[in-house]
This record gives C-alpha cells, structure tokens and sequence, in this order.
C-alpha cells in the first residue's frame, strides 16, 4: 500500500462510515485512487460460468450500489466487479447510523435495506459503462412491494442488457423476512421468473445465487437442489450473517448483517459443503472474511472458482485487489499449479 493511499485511509477513518464510503466512491471518479488496470497472467486467467476474468478476485455488491464509479472499478485490479443491489423502484434504506465499523475485529456490521437508485438510473449508468472486465449487477426487491418475487426479473429485464451477469440476492438480513425466499417452494417459484426474463434476453447473461450464512445442512442441500434444478450458473456463498460469535468492538451488537474477518470460516465451510454437495458441477463464488491472498486460495481450495472482496478495503485499501491477485499468482507457482483452475477444490476435505 502506498503512502498516500495510508494517509486517505486514516483521514477516511476520522469521519462517520457511511460518509467516508461516498468520499471514497468520489475520490474513484476524481482519479485520485490507485487503478493499476486488470492483473492477469495464464495462471490467473479464470473462466466463470462463460465469463472470462483476467484473475479470480471480483468486487463484491454493495460498494459501488448506484454503478456511480464502474469504470474506475474496472480499472482497480479486480478479475469482475458486481454492483447493486438494484430494486425496481428507488428507495432510501433503513434510518442511519446503519452502517458501523468493528475495527478490533477486522469486521463491519450494516443494515442498509437495500438503499438505492432504482433500477433505471442504474440501468443508465451500466449502459454507458466502458468495456473491459466483467460486471454485473446484485437484484433485489424493494421492501413495500406486493410481489418481490417478481421484483427480482423485473430488475433483470430492465438491466439485463447492460451487464455481463446478474445476481438474485435472497439473502440479506436487512430487509424484513427477505430471506423467507431461501425458502425451496418460494425460491424456486423466483427463480424460474428470473430464469424466464433471461431467456427472453436478446443475449441472455449467467444468474448468479447469492445466499446467507446462518442456514443449517438441510437447507443448504435444498438450496443447493434447487439452484441446480432452476439452471442457475453459479453459488455465490456467501452474504453476511446475523451471528456475533466472538466480537470484541463497541459496535458488535449493533442490528444488521456482519462481513468481514470473523465470517471467513463460516462462509468457507458453507463452500465446502456446497462444492460436496453439488459434486463440483456448479461454480461457486466465495465471498467472506478475505483479507489476504492466502484467505483468497483458501477459498478456492475450499471450492471457489472466483472470489470478491469489500470489507478488508475499508482496512487495506482499494489497492488489497491487485496486491492479492499478484500474490495468488506467487502461491499458484509455489504449488505446481499451471492455473487456478487447477486448484479449485483441492483441499475441500479440509473444510467438512
């Protein structure tokens, strides 16, 4: 990490998080963050449900909600990037404070609910977006709709054409009984209305299944038989989870769903499991806890294909994205390993 990007975090810390985050999402549009373009190499190149990324390591929803900074993203060392999460209608979220730091932790807890532009300014934006690597955008329903089973296509039908995939997010404990949807009858029933609006694409994209981590083993293998049975073509495991296990920040009991360092091997045991339970013939997309490239090849031992990251960049910086892709390359030299693929699933057992 530079200097200068050691000096903006510490200035970024001194204001409320919220705050801090849109002074850095502008501090990307002014070009004041580091944007060493992709970091690729043969052994990084990673093929995702069609997609080709230049490195397994992507930008996880929820940083760039209104796709206000994409082309600057594009450009900061990720493989793909995914923005969102985007609802029909506009909406403002949960009342702040809602967004808080546990920097004992290595953790950040927020409810935001979903706060968004809706899906036509967003929709406007990817639109005029730059080519380059992926990006793709999470759906979402909006909190007072009647039907928000169908909110989740509608969101694909007005989007769809101006992202590289999308990503059904059932799974975020911020909006009120949302996560009934992890349900089989009920997420069935959603997926295959998003699965219509796909094939009523003119190009139609891979749908991504973002789910939570507090479900126990039946869920997780009904979750599993479902996404398979509706054609989804990856897991992303896994959201943030409502568990305080082990917290030590003043913040740690605030409401809300907990990311970073303490989700790591909750979220890599669920990817794991999943990975034994679809028998490695769905991708999986491991989000939770990394902080390093070694927490990134933990992952994709676990059963990851790819990887995203959010919160350690609170606490490394935008630049922990291209350090962790160059030294993914360094730890897949180490192991014989000619690519990622190669080592995707190689250490599952290590998990169950």
């Amino acid at each position: 990490m530079s200097l200068t990007e050691r000096i903006g975090l510490a200035a970024l810390r001194l204001v409320d998080p919220e705050t801090a985050h849109g002074l850095a999402l502008r501090a990307l549009r002014s070009g004041l963050a580091p944007l060493p373009g992709p970091v690729t190499s043969p052994r990084l190149a990673t093929s995702l449900a069609g997609l080709d990324l230049p490195n397994p390591v992507g930008l996880a929803a929820g940083f760039d909600k209104n796709a206000e900074a994409v082309g600057p993203l594009m450009r900061a060392g990720f493989g793909f990037v995914e923005v969102g999460a985007a609802t029909p209608r506009p909406q403002p979220g949960n009342p702040r404070p809602r967004l808080f730091r546990l920097a004992q932790d290595h953790a950040a807890i927020n409810r935001f609910g979903f706060n968004n532009d809706g899906m036509q300014a967003i929709a406007a934006r990817l639109a005029r977006r730059p080519a380059g690597i992926p990006v793709g955008l999470n759906l979402g329903a909006n909190k007072d709709s009647p039907n928000r089973a169908a909110d989740f296509a509608e969101v694909l039908r007005q989007c769809g054409l101006h992202v590289d995939f999308a990503t059904v997010n059932v799974s975020s404990p911020n909006t009120e009984r949302l996560r009934d949807l992890q349900g089989a009858d009920a997420l069935a029933a959603l997926l295959d209305g998003v699965m219509e609006a796909r094939a009523a694409m003119e190009a139609p994209v891979p749908v991504f299944l973002k789910i939570a981590p507090d479900l126990d083993a039946a869920e997780e293998a009904e979750i599993a038989r479902t996404a398979m049975a509706a054609g989804v073509d990856a897991i992303v495991a896994t959201n943030t989870t409502l568990a305080r296990d082990g917290l030590q920040s003043p913040a740690r009991n605030e409401a809300g769903g907990l990311s970073g360092a303490p989700l790591f091997e909750r979220s890599t045991r669920i990817l794991a499991r999943l990975r034994q339970l679809t028998d490695g013939a769905l991708p999986l997309i491991g989000v939770g806890g990394i902080g390093s490239a070694e927490d990134a090849y933990a992952k994709i031992k676990a059963g990851a294909t790819a990887v995203q990251l959010y919160t350690a960049m609170t606490y490394k910086g935008l630049s922990l994205a291209a350090r962790i892709a160059r030294r993914l390359d360094a730890l897949l030299v180490r192991d014989g390993h000619a690519n990622v693929a190669e080592a995707v699933g190689t250490g599952t057992e290590d998990w169950l």
